[in-house]
C-alpha cells in the first residue's frame, strides 16, 4: 500500500487556510470573492507545478487532470474550495488538496496509471454567497437550471454570472465533468459519529434523504398587559404544544431519525404584543424514505385548530436518498482494511457535491472524525494525522480502481469499436 507525503499534505492546507483566515483558525471564504479566487489561484499553481493540466468549465469548476496510459474516462476526485461565513479550514479543501497529493505522488513516485485523474474543485458547494448549496455539480447533473444560477444574487444584488465573469474562471461547457470511471470525494465527516465510536475512516455508503417542511399557526395579536390569559389567541403558546406534540411523535421513529425545528419567526415580534402568526420550520434525515414519508404524515395530520388559532403546513422541499456506487464503496472499504484502519460504514447526513455527481458516474465518499463533531464553525479540527489517513484510501481507491476497471473498460471500448 501507498501512502501520502503527511508533511506535505498539512502544508498544502495550511496554505489554503490563509486565504480568508479568521482570528480564531477558521475561513471566510465565499464564494467567487477575492478570498475564494486567490485559492483558486493557489489550486492552479500547484497544479501546475505538479504537471497537471487545467481546464474550466461554464460554472467555473476547475479540472487538474494528469494523462493516463489508456484512451479511458478519468477516475476523479475532490471537493471545494469555498466556505461559509468563518467556517472551518477543512470543510471541502481536505478534499481538494488531499486530490492534489495524490496527483503528485503519483507523479514523484512514476506511478503511470491506466486511467487519466482529474481532481476537481467545484464552484459554490456551500451556498453561502449565492443559493443553492451544490449550486455547480447540481447543474452538472441536470438538477439546476445553468440560466436560473446565473441570475442568483448574494444579499449585496450582485448576481453569480456577473460574479464569475468577474472572477476569471467563466469557462467553456465543453469542460465540463461529462463521464469519469469514478468520483471519490474525501471529506471530513461534519459530526460526532467517527470520534464517539473511535473509528479511524467513514465509508459512505450515500446521502441522506431529508424533508423541510413549514408549520404556522394564526392566533389573534392584541395587548399583552390588558388581555387576560383566557381570552387569548395566542399562537406563540400553541406551537410550543405542537413542537412538544411533534418531539413525542418524532420519538417513536428509528433512533437514528435526525431532526431539527430551525427556523421561528413570530409577527409582529414585539414583547408587549401577543403574536398574530408563529411560523416555524422542521427538517427532518434519514436514509430510508420511508421514515421520512412517515415524518410527512404526522406533520399533515396535526389538528387544524389548536387553542382556538389554525394551523397549516406546507412542504418546502426535500430530496431522496442518494444511495453510491456499492462496488466502489466496497473498494473503499477494502483499502481501509488493507491499510489497517478501522473503519465504520454510515450514511452522510450532509450534502456533498458528490450526492450530485453520483446520479451520472460510480461515486463515493471518504469520512475522516470530526472533534467534537464541530464543523461549519471556526474551531472546526480533524488532526493532520487523520487527513492524512484518509487521503492515503483515497490514494489507495484510486490504484485499485484503476487496477480493477482498466481491462474491463478497455474491452469495452474494442467492443465498441467493432
Amino acid at each position: 500500500m501507498e501512502k501520502i507525503d503527511r508533511k506535505r499534505l498539512q502544508s498544502l492546507l495550511e496554505q489554503f487556510s490563509s486565504f480568508g483566515a479568521t482570528e480564531k483558525t477558521g475561513v471566510t471564504r465565499l464564494s467567487l470573492s477575492k478570498e475564494d479566487i486567490d485559492a483558486r489561484g493557489k489550486f492552479v499553481e500547484i497544479s501546475e507545478e505538479i504537471g497537471l493540466s487545467v481546464k474550466v468549465d461554464d460554472m467555473g469548476n476547475l479540472y487538474a487532470t494528469l494523462p493516463g496510459k489508456e484512451n479511458l474516462p478519468p477516475i476523479a476526485m475532490g471537493s471545494h474550495l469555498d466556505s461559509v461565513v468563518k467556517g472551518g479550514r477543512f470543510d471541502g479543501t481536505l478534499g481538494v488538496a488531499a486530490g492534489l497529493e495524490v496527483a503528485r505522488t503519483l507523479v514523484e513516485r512514476n506511478i503511470e496509471l491506466n486511467h487519466p485523474i482529474t481532481v476537481i474543485n467545484f464552484t459554490n458547494e456551500e451556498g453561502a454567497r449565492f443559493d443553492p448549496a451544490m449550486m455547480s455539480s447540481g447543474v452538472l447533473a441536470g438538477k439546476f437550471e445553468k440560466q436560473d444560477m446565473l441570475e442568483s444574487s448574494d444579499t449585496e444584488g450582485v448576481k453569480f454570472g456577473d460574479a464569475l465573469k468577474q472572477s476569471g474562471y467563466a469557462g467553456d461547457r465543453e469542460n465540463r465533468l461529462n463521464e469519469a470511471s469514478a468520483f471519490l470525494e474525501l471529506h471530513i465527516e461534519q459530526g460526532p459519529v467517527l470520534e464517539h465510536i473511535g473509528r479511524e475512516i467513514g465509508v459512505v455508503e450515500g446521502v441522506m434523504g431529508m424533508v423541510c417542511c413549514e408549520i404556522s399557526l394564526k392566533g389573534e395579536s392584541n395587548h399583552a398587559g390588558t388581555t387576560p390569559i383566557p381570552m387569548r389567541k395566542d399562537p406563540m403558546f400553541a406551537s410550543a404544544k405542537i413542537i412538544v406534540d411533534l418531539q413525542e411523535e418524532l420519538k417513536k421513529l428509528p433512533e437514528d431519525l435526525v431532526y431539527t425545528i430551525g427556523r421561528i419567526n413570530a409577527t409582529p415580534n414585539v414583547h408587549t404584543v401577543i403574536p398574530n402568526e408563529v411560523t416555524f420550520t422542521l427538517e427532518a434525515r434519514h436514509k430510508d424514505m420511508d421514515v421520512i414519508r412517515h415524518v410527512e404524515g404526522i406533520i399533515d395530520n396535526l389538528p387544524a385548530f389548536i387553542d382556538q388559532c389554525s394551523l397549516t403546513s406546507r412542504k418546502l422541499w426535500g430530496r431522496d436518498t442518494v444511495i453510491f456506487e456499492e462496488s466502489v464503496v466496497n473498494t473503499v472499504s477494502e483499502v481501509a482494511e488493507g491499510l489497517g484502519f478501522n473503519s465504520h460504514r454510515m450514511y452522510s447526513g450532509a450534502g456533498h457535491d458528490a450526492q450530485f455527481i453520483a446520479s451520472y458516474i460510480p461515486t463515493a465518499m471518504i469520512f475522516v472524525p470530526s472533534a467534537k463533531g464541530y464543523s461549519h464553525r471556526e474551531d472546526e479540527y480533524t488532526s493532520f494525522e487523520e487527513c492524512a489517513k484518509g487521503a492515503d484510501v483515497l490514494l489507495n481507491t484510486v490504484l485499485k480502481l484503476d487496477r480493477e476497471s482498466a481491462p474491463q473498460k478497455k474491452k469495452v471500448l474494442e467492443e465498441n469499436r467493432v
